[in-house]
């Protein structure tokens, strides 16, 4: 494990967005509404392969770390109600696009989609086949929380035609998981991992955290060990973000159990080493793959992207928000649905697009988009390829680029970020600190009263 002195970890230890898109979601606003959106949809061109996210805002326990949106609910009616609305909203969306567009990427998350009932599945799912058209070879992936599951539900997210499941863990330790209100076996997880496989779902991701409170290197270890043992095709290993101003359940953490900085950098580098040692390949920041899984070709053959769920093979140029807070791209812009679901179930029900703010993309923002882009998934600046896909944003537009660059080089005293032939590359040891370099990109970031999360 390389050392870092605890001067360098507080030197970079700032706050900084997790760009997983630009600009960046606090910088949406209401100057963009439905008719905008409508006439980004409205351009979709036939045999567009495009992505569909589906937001479920529900969850039927409550994790006090968690930054999603979603809310707690112990009866399943509000959640039947909820799907009736985003069958309207499908419909909606699907008598703009019709069936040109071809569906190449489909994910359900929350909140806990995995609180669906078998039969609800199957109504989703014909109601998505009835206004969409899908690939052979679309991946349907759902994020699943095992205290929801049995046998029977199960095999109704097969029906539906989930091939790739994504698995909640954070940690295994008792004493963690009652820190974070998320209590979870190690042996219910594997019984749901087993039945996956059963079923024959056999791509399969697990979310694990670091900096949670209680969070010891030795646990942490525990926990990632136990995780390689069930032999998941793809790991985040996503650093916790507290931000009780933001997420109001956080605030019933004790901050005092929370990792101190060094504490917090020591286990995302013990989580690298043991990740890699157990032959997984380090994807961007917070990623772990086998050689064989996509992402990691992906990473080989430069055709890895990030976006709202991470880092993905997913190159499609649409994404499809649907539900209340979920958010939608499109060459244009980004679009956001309305987070309250009242408000959001009231502008479904009137005939609208239930848009409450988003952002146009300037040519400008593409090319710094694509720039940030590089440092999150290569860790460098490719110049050539800057120059060959953004020749229309002008040469004054790559010269600020290069400006920039230049001037983070010569005032990296530690080294971490150095000017080659081809380019700009950040160093293996300045790796951990790709956010704080991208942010020097932001056009926006010091624009707002936008808060983050530490970016390390």
């Amino acid at each position: 494990m390389t050392n870092y002195s605890s001067a360098i970890i507080e030197k970079y230890a700032v706050n900084a967005p997790r760009y997983t898109s630009y600009p960046t979601a606090p910088h949406f606003s209401d100057g963009v509404g439905q008719e905008d959106y409508r006439c980004w949809l409205q351009a979709i061109e036939p045999g567009a392969g495009v992505s569909l996210y589906i937001h479920i805002p529900f969850c039927d326990r409550l994790c006090w770390f968690c930054g999603c949106h979603t809310k707690h609910t112990l009866k399943y009616q509000p959640v039947l109600d909820y799907l009736e609305v985003v069958y309207k909203e499908i419909r909606l969306v699907g008598d703009i696009i019709g069936k040109n567009a071809l569906i190449s990427q489909l994910h359900l998350g929350g909140g806990s989609p995995s609180m669906l009932m078998p039969e609800d599945l199957r109504k989703l799912k014909h109601c998505l086949q009835s206004n969409f058209q899908f690939s052979e070879d679309a991946e349907i992936s759902i994020e699943l929380d095992p205290s929801d599951l049995d046998e029977n539900m199960l095999s109704g997210f097969g029906e539906f035609g989930m091939n790739r499941a994504s698995i909640g863990v954070q940690d295994f330790s008792e004493e963690v998981q009652k820190a974070i209100n998320r209590p979870q076996s190690f042996e219910d997880t594997r019984s749901v991992v087993n039945g996956l496989r059963e079923i024959g779902i056999n791509s399969l991701n697990i979310d694990a955290l670091y900096g949670l409170p209680l969070q010891t290197l030795s646990g942490l270890r525990n926990t990632l060990e136990q995780v390689v043992s069930l032999s998941p095709d793809r790991i985040a290993m996503f650093g916790y973000a507290h931000v009780p101003w933001m997420k109001k359940h956080q605030q019933m953490i004790d901050e005092a159990s929370i990792p101190g900085l060094d504490a917090r950098f020591s286990q995302a580098r013990q989580a690298e080493e043991l990740l890699t040692e157990a032959g997984y390949q380090q994807i961007g920041i917070d990623h772990f793959a086998l050689p064989e899984d996509s992402l990691a070709r992906a990473l080989q053959e430069r055709t890895l992207k990030r976006n709202f769920q991470g880092y993905t093979t997913d190159n499609s140029q649409f994404l499809i928000g649907l539900g209340a807070s979920s958010i939608g791209k499109t060459p244009q812009g980004f679009v956001q649905n309305t987070p309250a679901t009242l408000s959001y179930t009231r502008q479904v029900e009137n005939g609208e697009l239930p848009i409450s703010r988003g952002i146009c993309i300037s040519p400008v923002d593409n090319l710094r988009s694509a720039v940030i882009e590089q440092l999150m998934c290569y860790f460098e600046i490719d110049f050539q390829w800057l120059e060959e896909n953004f020749s229309q944003t002008g040469t004054a537009e790559t010269d600020k680029i290069h400006d920039i660059a230049r001037k983070l080089v010569a005032g990296n005293e530690d080294g971490y970020f150095i000017e080659t032939k081809d380019g700009y590359v950040i160093t293996r040891q300045g790796r951990p600190f790709a956010r704080q370099f991208a942010a020097h990109f932001d056009e926006y970031l010091n624009h707002g009263s936008a808060r983050y999360s530490i970016a390390v």
